[in-house]
């Protein structure tokens, strides 16, 4: 008998997430040079982060002796201005990743169970494994979420239902008004966390006020980042809007000091610098474009992304996916989430896209 064998079955079972590969590693793999790599894995802004969040990060540098602000209050202010939300609605993370798990570990436990969609973000099993509650796991409907499926799939024990939107990897949205629905419906012991990741990316046409829903469903956590849009992503910073009562329990298990000085700073710079969010909305609009017409001339299938990716399907992804690596490309494989023949790649700068298309056409070949 071991130290290990001493923790708890759930834990053991944990199969642990896979993050996208890093540049270093494909270079040290492949023998190849780290500058020629093209990333297009892991869903980044491929313009970075503004000149104002750089500065502000920078400015922050000469204080780092100390600990930060461990009720990020500068931050809660710019996101309580700009959404004209109550600073007690708000709590800080270590990306929306920590907010996930902040809200399983306050509402899940050993007899409870979580709702969630297959194909859906691989965080929502790992978060409620990790307290020993159930996984439900409800059937995609093309390749997105059942709302009606999910509904009944809601057990007594039922704690927490996941809804990714728009959703990772897929790309697939539910609309505002289906979602309201869905919410007026679900049981008020019933969290809904809705993760909208990606939320900066929709089109004005798919746009939805969820922070207006707040005041009528207390039983609703709304999920956000500064990793995608906003360039933030080695930074590790998101926050959650709740009702006062849920994120003063969700702050009862946050760690004291879980974002950084210059995360916080940089997020805070961030928020305010709506015309970086514009320039990359469209960066990210002209590179879906491009990726979705090459990929039709490819002969492709693929899933129409409401986010700054697109879900193709290739076969042998593979084989595929080795043949895109060797050439300096790297993608997303997502066997992991039940799309063995598929690739998941980020929109990329013109000239990365460009490269991967090519790169794709050999890999074919």
């Amino acid at each position: 008998m071991t130290v290990a064998n001493q923790a708890p079955d759930y834990i053991r079972s944990i199969t642990p997430y896979q993050p996208g590969k890093p540049i270093s590693e494909l270079a040290r793999e492949m023998n190849l040079i780290e500058a020629s790599i093209v990333k297009l894995a892991s869903n980044e802004n491929p313009l970075g982060m503004s000149a104002a969040a750089r500065d502000a990060a920078q400015q922050s540098l000469g204080d780092l002796a100390r600990y930060p602000d461990g009720n990020a209050f500068a931050l809660k202010a710019a996101l309580s201005r700009k959404f004209d939300l109550a600073p007690e609605r708000l709590v800080i993370g270590n990306g929306s990743n920590d907010i996930i798990e902040l809200a399983a570990r306050t509402f899940l436990a050993p007899g409870r169970s979580s709702v969630f969609s297959q194909h859906a973000f691989a965080v929502y099993p790992l978060a409620t494994n990790a307290t020993g509650a159930k996984c439900i796991e409800v059937a995609a409907k093309h390749f997105g979420h059942d709302l009606e499926a999910m509904l009944a799939a809601i057990e007594p024990d039922t704690r927490i239902v996941f809804i990714a939107n728009p959703n990772n990897p897929t790309g697939t949205l539910v609309s505002g008004a289906a979602l309201e629905g869905f919410l007026e419906r679900v049981p008020a012991q019933v969290l809904v966390v809705l993760d909208e990741a990606y939320t900066e990316y929709l089109d004005a046409g798919q746009r939805y006020d969820a922070l207006a829903w707040l005041a009528r469903f207390p039983n609703l956590l709304i999920s956000r980042t500064f990793s995608k849009a906003y360039g933030l992503a080695g930074l590790r910073v998101g926050y959650g809007i709740a009702h006062p009562e849920v994120a003063d329990l969700m702050n009862r298990v946050r760690q004291p000091f879980n974002v950084s000085s210059v995360a916080l700073a940089a997020a805070e710079a961030a928020l305010g610098d709506e015309e970086f969010i514009a320039r990359s909305a469209e960066i990210n609009r002209r590179g879906m474009k491009q990726l979705t017409e090459a990929l039709a001339e490819l002969g492709l299938e693929w899933i129409p992304s409401a986010a700054n990716f697109v879900t193709f399907k290739v076969g042998d992804a593979a084989g595929v996916n080795l043949a895109l690596l060797r050439q300096g490309v790297i993608v997303r494989p997502i066997a992991g989430y039940g799309m063995p023949e598929w690739l998941r790649v980020s929109i990329g700068l013109p000239e990365e896209n460009a490269r991967f298309i090519e790169a794709l056409r050999k890999a074919l070949g």
